[in-house]
């Protein structure tokens, strides 16, 4: 432990990390960013840009208040915390006083680009016109908390990131760089988040799901702007309540695919998703009156008829999706195939098909899930999760080091156009030239759409037919339009995430951060068929077999049996009054007209008198032993 010897470099040699100080020079294989109000300095140094922003908070501590020097003399406990979720404050008990915290809804931030050199351990003058009403309602509320004077103010920085969320973990493309700040909680967090990462550390994958935490759910475009911005509005929404669908609309359009435009014309309301504006559902136009895009419920949400329509457009006819936000890594190299096969636990599939494949904690948990597209023997194409973009970059590029492959993350460069629905092929056989008689499902072609070159994957997360067709930026408005003109003759639609989402539950379909987690196995997340484990090795593959006999985890599709409900993610699963289980997620299926979750659960043998409870009220649930629409995958081929 060294003090008052500030760090003034961190930089890279060879294997290891030079960390320089004022005093002093000094080699480590690992460093740790805990330097909480300074991370951003000393990402700097190490040519990461942390998207924290010091906040200021005040609190107040009263002198000492009669009524509670009086409980105190009697020997009373402690009062309990009070929060005041609408006015934005809290208050404790602080020795025979009180402590009283506001949350103002316009926070000030300070020291954006850097803590002034000379800045310790200091508080900042006191500024309580900014939370004035906030203290006047509190007193209102508290009369006891005006029967004794102040006898401190506190104002000082506090780090906050954008989702107000720690930054716990690897850091994006350096090796043995860790991340442990960003805690808007303070030294209330510290024990848990230093064995959090302490655990991954050592262990090679995170003690838990780590999705809510993990540095990597940043990127480039988390710049100063949008630091700012979001950590005002995290401060002001300490206190909020918190929706499912929840869409905060500070800083957006960060990340705009080249059809966005086009896609508000169609109606589109947006949702942000790793910094991408990404159509959550459209409009109907022949809306007499315009939808309160905004209103947020636990209920029956206002976009729940616009997307039946959506999935009504598509399962009759066909549909248009941006699915731009996929994250996309393009392969090449002399051994594409044999670095694929080592990659996940899936074998490579052959040139011109597509496979899946899931890359593994050493203790067999799902890390990241890929599309696999392969293109020849040389070169493939990959897709993943739109918010797993880094964190899959970073696994790419870690297997590559031992295969003559090189990895390309082209996310921001393609755009991918989804074209879905039992009318997709006729309307895209209008613009080209391939035999799409002959382009079954699970292939992969590059092919060339109205004068487009173009990946044509022959996939679909919904159920129907369909291809996702991935071209370069600046020709997609162009296909785009192609697309419209010719599906406007068929009655073709549009279709959102909300839409997608309901139709690949209604398919058993999983999906990374909800089924797919580093806790849980492929075979205990409903992924067991992409699992090829004989003579071959990857990681995560002998801690995967031991788990198969030893686990009694495992993920079902449940059927929810009640009239107007809307479950969405973490609900209980109970059998009779033991608790047996969580829904990861959920939605309604509009093709088979069933309420439907995926749950995962701790006991093999559980299968009937299941319950799920949704705001205080359990419901009748049933696990479906096989998937409500087209179980033979008729409708895909």
């Amino acid at each position: 432990i060294k003090r008052n010897d500030p760090v003034r470099a961190v930089r890279r040699q060879q294997d290891h990390w030079i960390v320089e100080t004022e005093k002093s020079t000094f080699s480590a294989t690992h460093i740790v960013n805990a330097a909480g109000t300074w991370c951003w300095e000393v990402g700097q140094m190490t040519g990461l840009h942390l998207p924290v922003v010091p906040v200021l908070h005040q609190y107040l501590v009263t002198e000492t208040v009669p009524e509670i020097a009086q409980r105190s003399s009697t020997g009373s406990c402690e009062l309990p915390i009070i929060r005041d979720p609408e006015e934005s404050w809290y208050v404790r008990q602080e020795g025979n006083g009180f402590i009283l915290g506001p949350y103002e809804s316009n926070a000030s931030v300070w020291s954006v680009d850097g803590v002034p050199e000379d800045f310790g351990a200091e508080l900042l003058p006191p500024d309580l016109d900014r939370v004035e009403p906030i203290i006047n309602a509190a007193l209102e509320r508290i009369p006891a908390l005006g029967s004794a004077g102040v006898k401190t103010v506190v104002n000082g920085p506090i780090t906050f990131t954008p989702d107000a969320n720690p930054l716990i973990g690897p850091a994006h493309g350096l090796d043995n760089a860790w991340l442990l700040t960003g805690s808007s909680m303070g030294v209330m967090e510290g024990g848990g988040a230093g064995w959090f990462l302490a655990r991954w550390m050592t262990n090679g994958a995170p003690p838990m799901d780590a999705t809510a935490i993990d540095p990597r759910r940043f990127g480039q475009w988390a710049d100063r702007d949008y630091r700012v911005a979001k950590a005002i509005e995290c401060f002001g929404l300490q206190f909020g309540v918190h929706y499912p669908y929840e869409e905060r609309p500070a800083a957006r359009n960060k990340r705009q695919s080249p059809l966005h435009d086009a896609l508000l014309e169609q109606g589109a309301v947006m949702g942000a998703v790793n910094g991408w504006e990404r159509p959550n559902w459209f409009t109907p136009k022949d809306t007499d009156t315009q939808l309160n895009t905004n209103q947020l419920t636990f209920k029956k949400p206002v976009w729940f008829d616009a997307v039946a329509g959506e999935v009504q457009t598509l399962t009759s006819n066909a549909a248009l999706a941006d699915l731009s936000v996929l994250s996309k890594f393009m392969l090449s190299g002399t051994q594409v195939q044999e670095y694929l096969d080592t990659l996940g636990s899936n074998k490579a599939p052959p040139a011109g098909r597509i496979g899946l494949t899931h890359v593994l904690t050493p203790d067999g948990g799902v890390q990241s899930e890929f599309t696999v597209s392969v293109l020849n023997d040389t070169s493939a194409y990959l897709t993943s999760a739109s918010a797993s973009e880094r964190i899959d970059f970073d696994s790419l590029l870690h297997h590559a080091r031992h295969y003559d492959v090189q990895v390309q993350n082209v996310t921001d460069e393609k755009a991918c156009i989804g074209l879905m629905g039992p009318l997709s092929r006729q309307i895209l056989s209008q613009l080209t030239t391939t035999d799409l008689d002959n382009f079954p499902w699970l292939h992969v072609h590059r092919i060339e759409i109205a004068t487009v070159p173009a990946i044509a994957l022959r996939v679909s997360y919904v159920g129907e037919t369909g291809w996702e067709l991935h071209v370069d930026n600046e020709n997609a408005q162009h296909l785009f339009s192609a697309l419209q003109s010719v599906g406007s003759k068929y009655g073709m639609g549009y279709y959102g995430a909300y839409a997608a989402n309901s139709m690949r539950l209604e398919k058993g379909y999983t999906a990374w951060a909800a089924e797919l987690t580093t806790e849980r196995t492929p075979a205990e997340s409903a992924a067991e068929q992409f699992v090829k484990t004989d003579n071959r090795k990857f990681t995560g593959r002998d801690a995967l077999i031991a788990r198969r006999g030893e686990n009694p985890w495992r993920t079902v599709l449940l059927e929810l049996i009640a009239d107007d409900i809307h479950p969405f993610y973490a609900h209980p699963v109970f059998q009779g009054d033991r608790v047996i289980g969580v829904v990861t997620s959920a939605a309604y299926g509009h093709r088979c007209n069933k309420t439907l979750a995926f749950a995962l659960l701790r006991d093999h043998k559980t299968t009937d008198q299941l319950t799920v409870e949704l705001l205080g009220e359990r419901y009748p649930a049933q696990i479906l032993t096989t998937v409500p629409v087209d179980p033979a995958n008729a409708r895909l081929m």
